[in-house]
């Protein structure tokens, strides 16, 4: 989402890192363009003028320090006015000590809280807390069948009477049922409503005020601009929330949103949604995202994403394999292939490293469909093939291109680039 604004942002702070010595003018021109491209990216304007002032006033400041290159201290400084836009510290959800902490959901139609609640279910289950799942929309045809779908897939129960149309009673019988099941986190999945319905909001209160959620959570497209925060606004005032779970954040929308919710509403962003797959939900954090906004990478989320998804056993079976003298093989590198696609597409984990910027690398290929061409490759082959591919000759290489559904240039080119990984690895 932020591809476009890092970008900019990034070849403005370059400008002034690149001089040695800066005045007030060089400050107020760089400022000027910051301005511009945050208002181009969506950023409501009074943040956006709040941002610019308060980076200008110490900017100036720290023109007057020696032991600190002006440059870095104005890229440091921006970097913190940016993480403060967005909330200055990441905020988790708040449970109670007693009894089922209960989670509402609220937002617009079609903005994915269905699947963001089985999203949250599956992250809070990860984190032992025991979470369940009820389905309180009772106006969108199948929202039930579709929550009960995605529960079963991550192996959490769905509560809900389905005869029952009042919502109240319908999400009150839910948490008695889901109590009795010994459920430690309860989300309530609530119908998509306009938060200037004043009858579907009228609604919301009245659950409000008969479940005491501790969370009330809105979930908001960060592709909807600067419309997400208008929403926001009106569902804060209406019910109060207590965070914001902002989805499709990858998406090519200008981020605007994102940048706006918190210093509009002062609610805090607590989770963002990275993908459609079950697992694409990440906590928010403020400071880690405004480096991946300045294009300095989020060594820490990758860390943790490798550690979710990384057979360690398997990673130590290949380091062996490497330093041993027959070397690795073409089965390993399947095995590492499968583990590098578990981490998600390669877009996203290329943007986690720092300097690392798509653009550059438009020239190669970063389609993750090419993963799935080198794997249909690899599973056409022998296990004696896989073992030693000098064997391939060139019957062979057709017979495996045939299987794969791809061409034989295919075959040949992987077979080049696996020889020479294979040796930079024996000389690392």
């Amino acid at each position: 989402m932020f591809t476009a604004l890092s970008e900019q942002l990034t070849a403005v702070l370059k400008r002034l890192t690149g001089r040695g010595v800066l005045s007030e003018g060089d400050v107020t021109d760089a400022l000027r363009e910051i301005r511009r491209h945050l208002l181009e990216a969506d950023v409501n304007f009074e943040v956006t003028r709040g941002f610019v002032e308060r980076v200008r006033e110490r900017a100036i400041g720290a023109l007057q320090l020696k032991a600190v290159s002006p440059g870095q201290q104005v890229v440091k400084l921006v970097h913190d006015e940016i993480a403060t836009l967005l909330g200055g510290t990441q905020t988790g959800l708040d449970f109670a000590s007693v009894g089922p902490t209960v989670i509402l959901l609220v937002g617009l139609q079609g903005s994915g809280k269905t699947t963001t609640a089985a999203k949250l279910a599956r992250r809070l289950k990860l984190e032992q807390k025991a979470p369940a799942l009820v389905a309180a929309d009772v106006y969108r045809p199948a929202a039930r069948e579709q929550l009960e779908q995605l529960g079963a897939q991550i192996g959490v129960p769905v509560f809900g009477k389905r005869e029952t149309r009042n919502v109240v009673d319908l999400v009150k019988g839910a948490l008695r049922e889901a109590e009795s099941a010994r459920a430690r986190t309860v989300i309530v999945d609530t119908a998509g409503r306009l938060q200037i319905d004043p009858e579907m909001m009228d609604e919301l209160r009245a659950l409000k005020a008969a479940v005491t959620p501790r969370e009330i959570v809105l979930v908001a497209d960060g592709m909807t601009g600067q419309d997400a925060v208008n929403i926001a606004r009106g569902f804060h005032e209406a019910v109060g929330l207590t965070g914001v779970i902002l989805t499709k954040l990858d998406g090519d929308a200008r981020g605007g949103a994102a940048l706006s919710i918190h210093g509009v509403t002062g609610v805090p962003i607590k989770y963002v949604g990275v993908g459609e797959k079950p697992d694409a939900l990440e906590p928010f954090d403020p400071a880690r995202m405004a480096g991946r906004i300045l294009g300095q990478g989020d060594v820490v989320a990758l860390v943790e994403k490798a550690a979710a998804t990384v057979d360690a056993a398997a990673a130590k079976r290949l380091e062996q394999k490497v330093r041993s003298k027959r070397g690795m093989d073409l089965q390993d590198f399947l095995a590492a292939l499968k583990q590098m696609q578990a981490m998600g597409p390669l877009k996203q984990v290329l943007d986690l490293l720092p300097g690392v910027k798509v653009k550059a690398l438009q020239g190669a290929s970063l389609d993750d469909k090419r993963l799935k061409h080198v794997e249909a490759i690899v599973l056409s082959m022998t296990p004696a093939e896989r073992a030693d591919p000098t064997v391939l000759s060139g019957s062979r290489k057709l017979r495996i291109a045939k299987g794969a559904g791809r061409p034989v240039q295919e075959v040949n080119r992987l077979l080049e680039q696996f020889q020479q990984m294979r040796k930079l690895m024996k000389r690392m």
